[in-house]
């Protein structure tokens, strides 16, 4: 299955580097609490894999954030990642 990467999870002025908010494609909260602790992988246009892991949902309309082990960088912002 394919998610969207959004945005970084950020506050007025601190931005987390490892969190990141996804868009798994459904409509309301309780359907994306499905999706909490499952993997997540981006690949880099080199080939490079960082993974991550669904830690809950945010907000109520069907997005997900998402740990992952290193940051991502700023090109991977509105590109697809596997989750599993």
């Amino acid at each position: 299955m394919k998610a969207k990467v959004i945005q970084f999870r950020r506050g007025l002025k601190r931005i987390h580097e490892r969190h990141f908010i996804l868009d798994v494609g459904v409509k309301n909260r309780e359907e994306a609490e499905k999706f909490v602790g499952k993997e997540v992988v981006w690949t880099s246009p080199a080939g490079k894999k960082i993974k991550g892991k669904i830690s809950s949902a945010h907000g109520n309309k069907g997005l997900v954030r998402a740990i992952f082990e290193k940051g991502l960088p700023g090109q991977a912002r509105n590109e697809e990642v596997g989750v599993e």
